[in-house]
């Protein structure tokens, strides 16, 4: 599940560069997943 979000947030970055529509959204949501990726990472998930 969270691989999924965040393989789709990544996305969203990608297109966001390309089109530069809600950049700032983009990357906040980016660094979420980063925050939550390393938190299960570190939890052993």
């Amino acid at each position: 599940m969270i691989w999924t979000i965040i393989g789709i947030l990544l996305l969203f970055w990608i297109i966001g560069f390309a089109i530069d529509i809600a950049g700032g959204l983009i990357h906040l949501l980016l660094v979420i997943a980063l925050v939550v990726f390393i938190v299960n990472m570190i939890r052993g998930r």
